[in-house]
């Protein structure tokens, strides 16, 4: 079994920095595909940022050049660095995973793993 757990998240202002990380637990990721998703009440969980097994990354237009996804596979955790935070980021983020990644992906439904969530909000 895998278990993700979200820490980093809390409130600040427009334009502010924020780190989340997500540790895992139970087994190595080494060869698992990592991802962010984030959630606002009355949406869609949305993708935000993903890095491959390789470390190739990929970002949601909503976040490239603000956001970047990195691991650390030492110490079994990945994480997420967000600069210039906008009030529209306000969200619960997810960490999740992907044991047997096949591809790409910005979907839900591809990963296997997730994490309970870590709130971000950001006040105007």
């Amino acid at each position: 079994q895998v278990q993700l757990v979200e820490s980093g998240g809390g409130v600040v202002q427009a334009g502010g920095s924020l780190r989340l990380s997500c540790t895992t637990s139970g087994r190595t990721l080494s060869n698992y595909d990592m991802a962010w998703f984030r959630q606002a009440p009355g949406k869609e969980r949305e993708f935000v940022a993903a890095i491959r097994w390789t470390s190739s990354t990929y970002y949601a237009d909503s976040v490239n050049g603000r956001f970047t996804i990195s691991r650390d596979n030492a110490k079994s955790t990945v994480y997420l660095q967000m600069n210039r935070l906008k009030p529209e980021d306000t969200a619960v983020y997810f960490c999740a995973a992907d044991p047997a990644p096949a591809a790409n992906s910005r979907l839900p439904q591809s990963y296997d793993y997730w994490g309970q969530g870590t709130q971000v909000t950001v006040s105007s």
